[in-house]
């Protein structure tokens, strides 16, 4: 407390000093002395002229602040702090006295700005830095003989020089840029007479507004397309009639409102396809020939008649062969081309209908089957599923003959060379080794080889009894037989000879006095 009061007794003392020195003093040149004598230091250049007259910037008994004095002289920081804009009229700012950032008796050079360009945050003023702005140094807005609160703030003000418009557009850059891009437009071209759709709005100004003047620029597609125009003004200026804003290339033109609907892959033709030159005027052919001529495999074989076979759809035929003619096309023939049988004039040659005039060169049997292939061959394919019927000739397919392959009997494709004898393809096979003759089918059937049966006591003379029915065919049946005639003798002695006891003294009729049971049953003739 007593310090306290001690500081007041002292500053009181010293302005009661200065009052007394000042009135004792009364010329200028001894008060201007005095001051100068009190004065702490310089002040800085901008006050050089204040340096005598303390009293501009200090008042010790006066009622008005140093703050209010400052802004005697700092009229436009006084403007901002009434109206709360700029720097000084932020709030924080303002609520400060002028002597908390600036200070003066350093000196004519000292900086009293006390300002970090590095770490100032723009936001604080009335222009925050956005986009491509915060990119700019200080230097590039605030000039090194201007202060800091004189930088422009209009986009005119820094872009003057690179207003490619030349001030036509009048000073309101941001209409159309922004602090992104300078490039980069943001006009709204909707709010003028001529909106911008599709790849209108994919185009540059400078491709419309050539001369970077806005105004003016022509509104119908001619004016700006003319160097487009390849019909060379034949069809007038309305370009909207066929063209729209999609491209260029993009056609609306209603072809079916002409005498040649389009339909099918004409659809998608390109104008210029069939009118030559893109001359729209002229009368055109509406036969197919006089456009697809080189599309002519036919080379004018088939006379000048596409429609006949062929559609819009595509360049592949449509001819019904099974309904417009009397020969159906099924099986492999369905995937012949027209020329592989019309090798002629379409409309002048007569085809036979016979597969023979055709497959010729394809008859391995050298017609010994006659010409009739269909007998055998069908048109799935020519050497598969053969369906010729065997039953229709002398010798039907019975048993394991019906699985056997063709090449297993007939060796030739001449098959009437092969023959109905069993033995003939059975020779092989023949256990007998000729011994019952070449007539296999008189004991085997086509069944089986080892499924056989043969009624010895009614097909032959010779009835098998006793010990007979037992006995294998080999054990009479031992010579080869010359023919289809068996030989063998029926008296007994032919075959027991060696067991006659009686060495031939009672002849050669054994069953005189034996049985076939057994040779020792034996009975004398009555």
């Amino acid at each position: 407390m007593s310090l306290q009061f001690t500081s007041i007794n002292t500053l009181l003392l010293l302005r009661i000093m200065a009052l007394l020195m000042t009135t004792l003093l009364s010329t200028t040149g001894q008060t201007e002395s005095l001051e100068r004598l009190l004065m702490p230091g310089p002040l800085i250049k901008g006050h050089v002229k204040l340096e005598d007259s303390c009293s501009q910037c200090h008042q010790p008994l006066g009622d008005l602040s140093q703050k209010e004095l400052c802004l005697d002289c700092h009229e436009k920081v006084k403007d901002d702090l009434s109206s709360s804009s700029g720097f000084h009229g932020q709030k924080d700012i303002a609520s400060r006295d002028c002597k908390t950032c600036h200070t003066d008796h350093k000196g004519r050079n000292a900086n009293i700005v006390l300002l970090d360009t590095q770490a100032f945050d723009h936001k604080q003023t009335d222009f925050p830095l956005n986009e491509r702005h915060r990119q700019v140094e200080c230097a590039g807005c605030h000039l090194p003989e201007k202060r800091f609160r004189e930088a422009e703030h209009e986009c005119i003000d820094c872009h003057k020089k690179i207003d490619v418009h030349n001030g036509e557009l009048g000073s309101d850059c941001e209409d159309c840029h922004s602090e992104k891009s300078w490039l980069k437009t943001k006009f709204d071209h909707s709010k003028t007479e001529f909106t911008l759709r599709n790849k209108h709005k994919e185009t540059t100004c400078l491709s419309c507004h050539i001369t970077a003047t806005y105004t003016g620029a022509p509104t119908l597609c001619y004016g700006c397309h003319k160097v487009n125009d390849i019909h060379a003004n034949s069809l007038g200026e309305k370009c909207n009639d066929c063209h729209n804003e999609s491209g260029w290339d993009s056609i609306e033109f209603d072809h079916d409102e002409t005498d040649y609907p389009l339909t099918g892959s004409h659809k998608e033709a390109n104008c210029s396809g069939c009118h030559e030159e893109n001359i729209f005027n002229k009368e055109l052919s509406s036969d197919c020939v006089d456009c697809h001529r080189e599309d002519d495999l036919h080379n004018g074989r088939n006379a000048e008649k596409c429609e006949s076979c062929h559609t819009t759809k595509n360049w592949k035929s449509k001819f019904d062969h099974n309904r417009k003619t009397d020969f159906p096309l099924t099986g492999q023939h369905e995937e012949l081309t027209c020329t592989t049988c019309h090798k002629g004039e379409m409309y002048e040659d007569t085809l036979s209908k016979e597969c023979i005039d055709c497959h010729k060169n394809d008859d391995v049997h050298q017609q010994e089957q006659g010409q009739e292939c269909a007998n055998c061959h069908s048109e799935v394919d020519w050497q598969a599923r053969v369906l010729f019927d065997h039953d229709v000739t002398h010798f039907p397919l019975a048993g394991l003959h019906s699985t056997v392959s063709c090449e297993d009997c007939h060796a030739s494709t001449n098959f009437k060379e092969a023959s109905p004898n069993c033995i003939d393809c059975h020779k092989q096979d023949d256990i007998h080794k000729k011994t019952l003759g070449k007539d296999c089918q008189q004991c085997h059937t086509p069944s089986g080889w080892d499924l056989w049966q043969f009624d010895h006591d009614n097909e032959t003379k010779y009835p098998l009894t006793g010990e007979h029915k037992g006995l294998a065919c080999d054990a009479c049946h031992d010579k080869p037989a010359q023919g289809n005639e068996l030989s063998t003798p029926s008296e007994c002695s032919s075959c027991h000879h060696a067991e006659d006891i009686h060495f031939g003294r009672f002849g050669r009729a054994c069953d005189s006095c034996h049985d076939t049971e057994s040779f020792e049953n034996f009975a004398f003739p009555q």
